[in-house]
């Protein structure tokens, strides 16, 4: 299913960022410390009671020396262009400004959901100031305060109430559903072309060809498959293409809609940051990933280049230590009859589920192998295993006490179940849990 999205859009100065950080510390899906993934807090997934949605902090944005009109105009067409809804952002302590009226017009004209949030009322006497801002034309406006996190509630439950009702999938589960996302001009409408034998989607040489997103359903050997090409990887204008913090946001879409993420990458550009940005998202989604090195054919290459190419690949991207490398080349169609075999393989993975008492053994076989570990005396006690999901595998693990699992253990636990099971092409999680 598609999330919905919601973006925060105001002027400068409003408190966008404090309230993007403040949902993320505490409504929105834990950011890992996983060495190789570098985060750039525009963008987070957010839960709000039982609602999924992708939300997008447009205070992030680089804009240069532009004029300030500018930079609110630039913020709101973002918004405008990538939302389901919109949280208009003001503050509280300066009432309604020139500026606020100016992004008024903007999202008024836009048609989108608008969800008004007045920031910094700090406290209930300061409540009496925010009538002023009915007169901005977006009905009731919510009093909150980004520090002290008061009147949140209220406010996600107006946004959430604007959500879509028509984001349920059209496809079959028995349907491979994979995605390519990449950076731009990394080949991936070229890939799609190579994969389907024909010419369906518009291949250029210029970076952010591709506008909207295509899904083209293929079979091939008997598996049905969907194929979701990922557009808009760089808008044109000033703000895109200078700082190509949203290249990623049309990706988010598809990551969502996929079952198999492919991360493409460029072999003569090699590996930059916005690679482990575009596949960190991927992995913290659950979805299984194939590395695709395309291009492979304008590599000069010896006994050794492909080896050397796949370690620097395991370096850059440590917390991709379970997803296959492809080499191949869509221009040529050397070595494509080796991808939809992998894709076929970690989808498979991706829904695999194993019997419990085959799960335990593995578990009381590492655990004769390398002892649970002792914090303040106290050893870690594991009593049992299950596997509560699919898509990605998640196992619970009951113990004694949940807080003496250290990451280091559960990370060799996750070796382990690696080993005696495969899951290679997608990530597992594992969940300690008290037996009470």
């Amino acid at each position: 299913m598609t999330k919905p999205v919601v973006a925060i859009v105001g002027r400068p100065n409003v408190g966008k960022s404090t309230i993007f950080n403040r949902l993320a510390g505490e409504r929105i899906s834990i950011v890992e410390d996983i060495p190789g993934v570098t985060r750039d807090r525009i963008y987070s997934s957010a839960e709000w009671l039982n609602f999924d949605f992708n939300i997008i902090d447009t205070g992030g944005i680089d804009i240069g020396d532009e004029p300030f009109i500018e930079q609110i105009r630039h913020q709101a067409e973002i918004a405008i262009e990538e939302a389901d809804v919109i949280i208009f952002m003001t503050n509280g302590r300066d009432g309604i400004t020139a500026s606020d009226e100016e992004v008024a017009k903007i999202l008024y004209r836009s048609k989108k959901p608008v969800v008004l949030a007045v920031n910094k009322v700090d406290n209930p006497e300061m409540r009496d100031q925010i009538y002023d801002f009915y007169g901005l034309g977006f009905g009731e406006p919510f009093p909150i305060s980004g520090t002290h996190g008061l009147g949140l509630g209220d406010m996600l439950d107006a946004v959430a109430a604007h959500f879509p009702k028509d984001l349920v999938e059209d496809y079959d589960d028995e349907i491979i559903r994979f995605s390519l996302i990449g950076r731009p001009n990394v080949g991936k409408s070229s890939l799609v072309n190579a994969i389907l034998g024909e010419d369906r989607v518009i291949v250029s040489d210029i970076a952010g060809t591709t506008r909207d997103a295509i899904d083209t359903e293929y079979q091939f050997n008997g598996q049905d498959y969907v194929i979701i090409d990922t557009a808009g990887m760089r808008k044109k204008g000033k703000v895109y293409e200078s700082t190509e913090k949203y290249s990623v946001l049309r990706a988010l879409k598809a990551i969502d809609r996929s079952d198999v993420v492919l991360v493409v990458i460029n072999a003569e550009e090699g590996i930059i940051e916005q690679d482990k940005k575009i596949a960190g998202y991927a992995h913290d989604a659950g979805r299984a990933i194939v590395i695709v090195v395309n291009k492979w054919d304008t590599i000069h290459k010896d006994e050794k280049t492909m080896r050397d190419f796949e370690q620097k690949i395991r370096d850059h991207f440590l917390f991709l230590d379970y997803a296959p490398i492809v080499f191949l080349s869509a221009k040529t169609k050397k070595r494509m009859h080796t991808l939809l075999p992998m894709i076929g393989l970690a989808s498979e993975n991706h829904s695999l589920r194993v019997q419990t008492n085959i799960l335990n053994d593995v578990i009381m076989d590492a655990v004769a192998m390398n002892p649970t570990p002792t914090s303040n005396g106290s050893r870690l006690k594991i009593y049992y295993a299950t596997q509560v999901a699919v898509k990605p595998p998640a196992f619970a693990i009951f113990v004694n006490d949940p807080e003496l699992m250290h990451f280091s253990y559960e990370r060799f636990l996750e070796n382990r179940i690696r080993d005696a099971f495969g899951f290679e092409g997608t990530p597992i999680k594992i969940f300690a849990r008290s037996r009470k």
